[in-house]
């Protein structure tokens, strides 16, 4: 199989990295992840990671009479880091030279986010994790994979899931869900599908940089869907 693209940022949610468990980070999550990605690398792909937090704090679940809204965001930003972190050691382990670039300064423990940095990096064939998602409050990981995709000028965001694409209704819940082959960016927008926010979506249809949403807990899936095949949904114009 030879990659479709050569340059890719994958989208990973903070629950990817939580396998089994109900909070944290699951070490099998963990190894599997930096499987897939390793796999990848092998072809020759250029990589970029946007990671979530939502496995070690969600500002939706927060008390709203003690933790305001900015600074809950705050700390979701934190919990990427702790995630872009314990992915970077373990991709490592696996002989994948990393870079974690934060989106706000945290010298002691990751490269400040730099543009031509960062697509240097992926030049010289580094893995870059993005953490921090975008600096601000306000903002979603799905937006800060949407602006990063835009900067280093990444070819196609691959959405992380737990499902094999877009479904008309939820698919672990009803039988007769139908999974689309393609959708265009407005019809996610009109439809009110939630693969990501509403302001990702636009970024990408902006800059007509397709998602492609997909499972990646099928062993080998993602080096599928990298070589254009696999079970998937492609969002593009």
């Amino acid at each position: 199989m030879k990659p479709v693209y050569k340059r890719i940022l994958l989208k990973l949610s903070g629950e990817a990295l939580l396998g089994k468990k109900k909070a944290g980070i699951s070490s099998s999550a963990l190894i599997s992840i930096s499987e897939e990605i390793k796999s990848v690398k092998e072809m020759g792909c250029e990589i970029a990671v946007v990671v979530g937090g939502g496995n070690i704090y969600r500002g939706s679940q927060r008390d709203k009479n003690v933790i305001d809204s900015v600074t809950a965001d705050y700390m979701g930003m934190l919990a990427t880091v702790i995630n872009g972190l314990a992915l970077q050691n373990c991709l490592e382990k696996k002989d994948l030279d990393t870079r974690v670039l934060s989106a706000f300064e945290m010298r002691e423990f990751c490269e400040p986010y730099i543009r031509r940095r960062a697509i240097r990096h992926l030049e010289k064939g580094r893995i870059v994790i993005f953490v921090g998602g975008t600096g601000n409050p306000y903002f979603t990981t799905d937006t800060a994979a949407a602006l990063k995709a835009v900067e280093v000028k990444a070819e196609v965001i691959l959405k992380a899931t737990k499902v094999d694409g877009v479904y008309s209704a939820d698919p672990l819940k009803s039988h007769d869900a139908k999974r689309y082959e393609k959708l265009s960016y407005m019809e996610i927008l009109q439809n009110r599908l939630k693969i990501m926010d509403s302001t990702a979506i636009s970024l990408c249809m902006e800059n007509n940089i397709p998602i492609v949403v997909f499972n990646l807990f099928k062993k080998g899936n993602l080096k599928k869907v990298v070589c254009g095949k696999g079970k998937k949904t492609i969002v593009s114009e």
